[in-house]
């Protein structure tokens, strides 16, 4: 049951951090600004960016469930809360403020962070940093798009 507890709390939290990072960008993916931006060719549609949030979210907080079961004390929240920053934070730079350049910056240090967590963590979780899998491979791929954005922009 500790497992269920963990789960949710980590998904109430994940979908907290996507709700407020929607809230914070302003309608950015359809601004006139982001919209007449030179994009990288392999920018995925719009449906895409949704689906991949919500599996990351739900991966993620399967997750870091099993880190905080099998943790014995709570070190643990600060890489997910720098994270959870990191993540709200790229929102609001990148699609609000128009901080492309910053924005890359931030999306650099949430990759670093993600890819830090499984390594802490894997004695705690073994093989189940499979699950984070899918949040790198969103992270390298929204990084290409940003770094594309701040060169051809």
């Amino acid at each position: 049951m500790k497992l269920a507890k963990f789960t949710t709390l980590f998904l109430v939290l994940n979908f907290g951090a996507l709700a407020l990072g929607m809230w914070l960008m302003n309608n950015g993916p359809q601004t006139t600004w982001y919209m007449q931006l030179n994009k990288a060719p392999w920018t995925p549609p719009g449906w895409v960016f949704g689906f991949a949030w919500t599996t990351i979210m739900i991966c993620f907080a399967f997750y870091m469930a099993y880190v905080a079961k099998n943790s014995n004390n709570f070190k643990y929240i600060i890489p997910f809360a720098l994270q959870w920053l990191l993540n709200v934070g790229w929102n609001y730079a990148f699609f609000n403020q128009h901080y492309v350049g910053i924005g890359l910056l931030v999306i650099v240090a949430l990759t670093l962070v993600v890819i830090y967590i499984p390594l802490r963590y894997r004695k705690e979780t073994g093989n189940k940093w499979l699950l984070l899998l899918p949040y790198c491979v969103w992270l390298i791929i929204a990084t290409s798009l940003n770094a594309y954005i701040l060169i051809y922009n």
